[in-house]
């Protein structure tokens, strides 16, 4: 993994589900692609927040990331 998932959806590592959920959703809703059809970067974007959701909303995914991928 190349960039922290914290990082990727803007909350601190201490969130809270409700935290997360709703960084993702902003994230989401900035870069879905049919907001800006054409644009790669915001498409990148969009996977990297929907790669990091799936991740840190799942409490056993999350705890497997903060114990080997964490800095």
């Amino acid at each position: 993994m190349s960039k922290n998932l914290y990082e990727t959806l803007g909350v601190d590592k201490s969130a809270s589900q409700d935290e997360i959920k709703k960084a993702y959703r902003k994230q989401a809703m900035k870069y879905h692609p049919d907001k800006n059809k054409g644009d790669a970067t915001a498409e990148k974007k969009f996977k990297e927040a929907n790669t990091a959701y799936q991740t840190l909303a799942d409490e056993w995914k999350r705890k497997q990331y903060d114990m080997f991928w964490s800095t």
